[in-house]
């Protein structure tokens, strides 16, 4: 189970941040229930110039939330332009009754080619609904270019509850297909979380090296955001990311993405004088203890850096569903085995983990509740670094953004995480427990954990 917790917004939070587009991002935005707002709301929040277009009909009225729209089926009128593009750029095809055309496939790669070429964002809709909350896909949609590098799937909260019916649902009748639930019925979260999971539903068409993520919309609600806090649970077994949003409010209410769990157990213990990861603690070895404690707090994935007694420690967390590496380089220090926990996580099917938390294998008595109130804290505005502050003193473990994994992996020597707190900015979370300052450096420090049944 993951950590996942709606945390109230701050206003000053922004979707660019929540979605963690960059300023060259190509993103595709599909789904019901606000997917034109965000659209135009994540290029009002993005330096210009920002490029807007569309592999699917949009309404004529949505051109009104460009600075300029530009209909064209050929790059010749945005050539003229190619030096001189301002604001917010909406490119479309020419005006069909209600609705403006979508552009074609040469047109579009060449706004991929030119976006990117340019460091410009291209920020593409490919999908419709008709202005429901709630929608099912056709065969023939949802067109998203291969090359985007996010997808975003909104989703209307206004849906749930209401009657599986066109009134509320684009394609009730896929929808239903896809759900099981009956025409009629009151849409369930269960039926929604189906829907969205579903091969052939929210997960269609989507690029396979594409972030995914999920935009709850319309959290306009107490009752609402309790709603989408219960639909974050499945969904971010599917998706990279689950946002909780009030667009029209402005709001974030809750970013959740999987946080791993990075434990260093490569040491040698040279003065303590053997193995701290296999001494043991209320009939388990420490490295098995701080294993169990990752897992249990929903951190995922969990890795375990071994280096000195390697077989050993690898033995000792092998019944646990831990990811083990081996650092060829731990008697360079613990820079390396940081390095080597973070090089996996950037690396194959880990690589969307929203941030990571460095446990050390001498503090065994760290529990679930300080790893799950880091992570808390962590989505309520995606902070660089997050430290627990125990009497005026910082304590362990400490969640690091994957905004910060690049200086970690210029770690070099014996020196932990706290040499890049200068370089960013350090949200502490007070915390009332002193086992956080206690570790297990020395044999006396050892019989003191045995000896103190509070620990």
């Amino acid at each position: 189970m993951k950590v996942e917790r709606c945390i109230i917004a701050n206003m000053d939070f922004s979707l660019a941040q929540a979605l963690r587009v960059n300023s060259s991002a190509s993103v595709a935005f599909i789904g019901a229930g606000g997917k034109t707002t965000a659209m135009f709301q994540l290029a009002s929040q993005l330096p210009v110039p920002v490029l807007v277009t569309a592999t699917t009909h949009m309404g004529v009225w949505q051109a009104g939330f460009a600075d300029r729209h530009i209909m064209t089926r050929s790059s010749g009128p945005l050539e003229e332009f190619e030096h001189g593009f301002q604001g917010i750029i909406l490119v479309t095809g020419e005006i069909d009754g209600d609705r403006l055309k979508p552009i074609n496939n040469d047109l579009l790669n060449w706004l991929q080619q030119f976006c990117g070429n340019h460091s410009i964002p291209l920020l593409i809709e490919a999908d419709g609904a008709r202005e429901k909350p709630l929608k099912a896909w056709a065969e023939h949609e949802p067109p998203i270019p291969s090359f985007v590098d996010q997808v975003v799937q909104v989703v209307g909260l206004t849906g749930l509850g209401k009657s599986l019916s066109n009134e509320y649902v684009h394609r009730p009748e896929l929808f239903s297909k896809r759900s099981g639930l009956s025409p009629g019925a009151p849409i369930t979260p269960d039926s929604l979380v189906q829907v969205l999971t579903d091969a052939e539903g929210g997960q269609k068409s989507i690029p396979a090296n594409a972030r995914r993520v999920v935009l709850l919309n319309q959290a306009d609600t107490p009752e609402l955001q309790s709603a989408a806090q219960g639909l974050a649970q499945p969904l971010i077994r599917d998706y990279h990311s689950v946002i909780i949003a009030s667009l029209k409010q402005e709001r974030i209410f809750a970013v959740h993405e999987p946080v791993a769990g990075i434990i260093l157990a490569a040491g040698e213990s040279t003065r303590f004088g053997r193995a701290k990861q296999l001494l043991e603690w209320r009939g388990e070895t420490f490295v098995h203890v701080v294993a169990k404690t990752a897992l249990e707090a929903g951190l995922s994935p969990v890795i375990v850096v071994t280096g000195a007694n390697a077989e050993q420690v690898e033995l000792a967390v092998s019944d646990l569903n831990v990811i083990m590496i081996r650092n060829q380089e731990w008697k360079n220090g613990q820079g390396s085995s940081i390095r080597a926990g973070i090089d996996k996580l950037t690396a194959g099917i880990t690589r969307n983990v929203g941030g990571a938390i460095f446990l050390l294998t001498d503090q065994p008595q760290i529990t679930t509740s300080i790893l799950r109130a880091l992570v808390e804290k962590h989505t309520e505005r995606l902070y660089p670094i997050v430290a627990p502050m125990v009497m005026d003193q910082r304590g362990n473990p400490v969640l690091f953004d994957r905004a910060v994994f690049p200086d970690l992996m210029r770690l070099e020597g014996d020196v932990g995480g706290r040499a890049v707190f200068h370089k960013h900015r350090v949200e502490y979370l007070p915390w009332h427990d002193d086992r956080l300052l206690l570790d297990v450096d020395t044999p006396e420090m050892y019989q003191r954990l045995l000896s103190d049944e509070t620990l």
